[in-house]
């Protein structure tokens, strides 16, 4: 394994999940199978969430986008996280939320909206600067 992944990996892990509260999905892993937690963790965040293909608060509003689309509410809350550390709005977080909603129904767009309010409420960032 190079240096420079586990140099990426590291610096991005940092990036995204710094301060994050709630469940790490590395720390599940780790518990069951600490070996295997590790190559996870080198594959997801050092060789795709590293990539600059994409900058990283697009790369976090696909993730929220996706998880609300899927309605997995633990993993959107670390993504909503994730996005607000590496720059992306609280009313970009919304638009991005309002957007899926056209496409999986109102029933996701409300629970992932629940979960943003969740998420800014812990960050002290509840309510929004409606101006």
């Amino acid at each position: 394994m190079s240096e420079d992944l586990k140099k990426r990996t590291a610096e991005t892990a940092a990036l995204y999940f710094k301060d994050v509260e709630g469940e790490v999905p590395y720390r599940i892993w780790h518990s069951f199978d600490p070996e295997l937690a590790k190559e996870f963790s080198l594959f997801i965040t050092g060789s795709i969430y590293s990539r600059e293909k994409l900058p990283h608060p697009t790369r976090q509003m696909v993730a929220v986008a996706s998880l609300a689309a899927l309605g997995a509410v633990e993993e959107l809350s670390l993504h909503l996280q994730a996005a607000l550390n590496v720059g992306v709005s609280p009313k970009e977080l919304a638009e991005v939320i309002f957007q899926v909603g056209v496409y999986t129904g109102v029933p996701a767009m409300n629970r992932a909206l629940v979960t943003l309010r969740e998420v800014l409420k812990l960050k002290g960032l509840w309510p929004p600067d409606r101006g």
